[in-house]
């Protein structure tokens, strides 16, 4: 039975792995915004003739449907939940498909980042600092492309021991969230068995991926009122913050 509470015992685990959008960076609601930006259009385009304009709800659809999930994932979801049906081939001459409308939200998404630039969170960077003076090995977990330049944008790339984002996935083809495969793949990589190894997640489909791959402790971080659901996707625990967990133990 995984440990209980907002603590982390460092006599039961070796290696925290974490998510990077909203639990390491503030990119959480760039993600949203860039997807709105991507969808809205393409949704406007389609009403009329008795069909009504429904734009993409923030923070609803991204947080239910997308948020978490590899981009042609995520727009596979929402797509569905409307009852839209689109070609993926990104080749289709003329026609949105679903990869047009992933890789419009891609460079939306870059075009905000290269705007205004990512920060950690000081209070999420803090505790990563804390677990790696106890000895505690630290991944970054995102199935985002862009996951490197948000990193570095917010200066965060040497709290981590490993990187596994989306082009890893792509490159071993690994499936996304809420299948475990990245978050096995980054524990792999620190050489430390799930039973022993931590997941922080804020998003539903993260903490599912968590509660399968079969981690000791899987912490959900409810940055927006979904603490409910958090739990019912399996969450161990949730806090408010990452600077709400406490440490107890030492590492063996």
């Amino acid at each position: 039975m995984p440990p209980g509470g907002a603590v982390i015992p460092l006599d039961e685990i070796e290696a925290v792995l974490f998510d990077v959008d909203g639990v390491v960076t503030d990119t959480a609601a760039v993600h949203a915004a860039a997807w709105k930006s991507a969808f809205d259009p393409f949704l406007r385009s389609r009403a009329g003739a008795g069909e009504p304009y429904r734009p993409f709800r923030l923070p609803e659809d991204y947080l239910e449907l997308v948020d978490g999930k590899a981009r042609l994932d995520g727009v596979r979801a929402f797509l569905s939940s409307r009852g839209i049906a689109l070609p993926e081939d990104p080749s289709h001459p003329g026609a949105a498909t679903a990869a047009s409308l992933a890789e419009r939200k891609d460079r939306l998404f870059l075009a905000r980042l290269r705007r205004n630039g990512a920060s950690a969170f000081p209070s999420t960077a803090a505790l990563i600092r804390r677990l790696r003076e106890a000895g505690v090995a630290t991944a970054a977990v995102s199935a985002s492309r862009n996951c490197a330049a948000v990193l570095r944008a917010a200066g965060a790339e040497p709290l981590f021991d490993a990187r596994v984002d989306g082009v890893d996935a792509a490159r071993l083809g690994l499936p996304g969230k809420p299948d475990p495969a990245l978050f096995l793949e980054a524990a792999r990589r620190l050489g430390a068995p799930p039973g022993r190894t931590a997941v922080l997640e804020d998003s539903l489909a993260g903490v599912e991926a968590g509660v399968r791959g079969g981690f000791r402790l899987v912490i959900g971080v409810d940055r927006s009122g979904r603490e409910g659901e958090l739990y019912r996707r399996g969450a161990h625990a949730v806090v408010a913050d990452p600077g709400d967990l406490e440490i107890s133990g030492v590492s063996g």
